[in-house]
């Protein structure tokens, strides 16, 4: 017999599990958060659609102090090239919007959504390790490193890469790596950043800083494998005065925190977004390179996404991991997420190529982004809440 029998276990405490976890709370069925809470050095740029749901679902004010907007967005072409683009910027109040959207210390938005969960009904929070997933035509059972186990009707993976859940459902994943890499820090500088992320595009990729609270700024700064060694090799001081010259002064004299990150790119998707009674949340389901900041949002997506139609099945007094509910996931989310995968491959790409047409041609189109003012605030309003994706927590309404 099973130690604990819920409606929904979620393997994974990391952002998109915690989110999870509270919003199919809200749903109203009995929800068991199975993981530790984590956090690193990395920030998350939540935009605004992403902070629509979390002030839906209660945990955006426990946020807020800790995150900084983000109300222009500048792209500069620093390759170099024959093709250069013209410097644009994007203002957020051009569209109606405070922001575009905020960002926030992973470890700062971990705390928030861990003390939500807490406070939470209908949620139960174990703080350990999912050890096997199995699934039944009826239910799931999971085993615990500490062997308890758990039977759930639903199963929401939000277990990451090496993802225990995708294995257990038998989904199998397709994808690519890019030969770069990311590098990611958190920094403090003399000059205000304004509320101005500024993204430089270089011949080997994004170098990206966007604010963060006062004075400081994170940084992703995207390279190729040989030239993360070299900076690697760079104590803070050195590592400093070169971001400092990459980025031309704009944020004056940079001083470093503790705390370096680095991640190959790759692009990672599962073939399913679901199947049997799990489904796939997160890094679960895809990965993407931190460019255009669609990470967690995606992710957010998927949480929402689930929630919804979770919710909706229950008013019915259908099954809510009926095969319904696991098909309208997958579609959803399918749709959504190659989207996102097309666009940010598109751009990454045309950075690296020595293609000289396919240079003009991202020239040419961030001139018109620049020039046509319909086109600019069509492409910032997708951006921001992408029309193909609009669940009902995106939208400020509740379950």
């Amino acid at each position: 017999m099973p130690d604990i029998t819920t409606d929904v276990a979620i393997i994974g405490a990391g952002p998109a599990g915690l989110t999870a976890a509270i919003a199919l709370a809200a749903s109203g069925v009995t929800v068991t958060l199975v993981g530790k809470p984590t956090g690193d050095n990395r920030t998350t740029a939540l935009l605004a659609s992403s902070v629509t749901a979390l002030e839906t679902l209660n945990i955006w004010p426990h946020c807020r102090d800790h995150a900084a907007p983000l109300k222009v967005m500048r792209i500069v072409d620093g390759t170099q090239r024959l093709w250069r683009a013209p410097e644009t910027e994007f203002v957020s109040g051009e569209i109606g919007l405070e922001a575009f959207g905020w960002n926030i210390a992973n470890r700062d938005l971990v705390t928030a959504l861990t003390a939500q969960v807490a406070a939470t009904p209908n949620l139960i929070h174990i703080a350990d390790d999912a050890r096997n997933v199995v699934a039944h035509d009826d239910r799931v059972t999971i085993e615990l490193a500490n062997g308890e186990k758990i039977s759930a009707r639903l199963v929401v993976g939000a277990d990451g890469r090496r993802s225990l859940c995708r294995t257990a459902a038998g989904i199998e994943t397709e994808g690519f790596d890019y030969p770069q890499v990311a590098l990611t820090f958190n920094l403090s500088h003399t000059r205000p950043h304004r509320d101005t992320s500024t993204e430089f595009h270089t011949t080997q990729g994004p170098f990206t800083l966007v604010p963060l609270p006062g004075q400081r700024s994170s940084l992703v700064w995207v390279v190729s494998p040989e030239e993360a060694e070299r900076i690697d090799t760079l104590d803070n001081m050195q590592l400093a005065l070169e971001i400092e010259q990459r980025s031309h002064s704009i944020l004056g004299k940079i001083t470093l925190e503790e705390g370096r990150g680095r991640f190959p790119l790759a692009v990672v998707t599962a073939r399913r977004f679901a199947a049997g009674r799990i489904v796939l949340a997160g890094e679960a389901a895809h990965t993407l390179p931190p460019i255009g900041a669609q990470g967690f949002n995606l992710g957010l997506r998927d949480v929402a996404t689930i929630a919804e139609l979770v919710a909706q099945a229950k008013r019915a007094g259908e099954d809510i991991a009926g095969a319904d509910v696991i098909d309208a996931y997958d579609q959803r989310r399918r749709a959504d997420t190659s989207t996102r995968k097309f666009a940010i491959d598109l751009l990454n790409r045309s950075l690296l190529t020595d293609f000289l047409p396919v240079q003009s041609a991202r020239g040419l189109g961030l001139y018109l982004l620049d020039r046509i003012g319909p086109l600019r605030r069509a492409v910032m309003r997708e951006g921001v809440a992408p029309t193909a994706s609009s669940p009902r927590l995106m939208r400020g309404e509740a379950l």
